[in-house]
């Protein structure tokens, strides 16, 4: 089981189309920030610290899968609730509950690698570090 983290965010009116509801790709901005929100407050070290000790660069995203239930717009307070929702050998996938109030307005689940880019070479995915597992469950 997976730890869970929330990200708050507070939804100004540039985040919002002329209807006055958040623009669609600003959900998909906010879950990519707290999925280093999350790592970072399990403990894994920020992505410049962890390349310098291990090469891994972060979690490039690989897929993503958002749906919609509600809107919001400027002034609501967003809560964005991560956790892992799967472990695979190379891959993961996080959950994002972004939550207004007890009210879920979207759910987006982001399938992610660690991955490593050597130098002259391509980016690769390495199998998911048992460190890493072990601070976020």
């Amino acid at each position: 089981m997976s730890k869970t983290t929330v990200y708050d965010v507070k939804v100004t009116f540039g985040d919002c189309d002329p209807a006055g509801i958040v623009f669609f790709p600003n959900f998909s901005k906010w879950m990519d920030a707290a999925s280093l929100h999350f790592f970072m407050e399990c403990g894994v070290p920020p992505w410049r610290e962890l390349r310098k000790a291990t090469g891994i660069i972060g979690t490039p995203l690989l897929e993503i899968h958002t749906r919609f239930m509600r809107p919001a717009t400027y002034g609501d307070t967003l809560h964005v609730h991560t956790s892992i929702e799967t472990w695979g050998a190379k891959t993961f996938v996080q959950l994002h509950r972004v939550m207004n109030g007890g009210v879920l307005l979207c759910e987006g689940r982001e399938t992610r690698a660690f991955c490593v880019h050597p130098e002259g070479g391509r980016l690769q995915a390495i199998p998911v570090p048992d460190f890493v597992k072990e601070k976020c469950s």
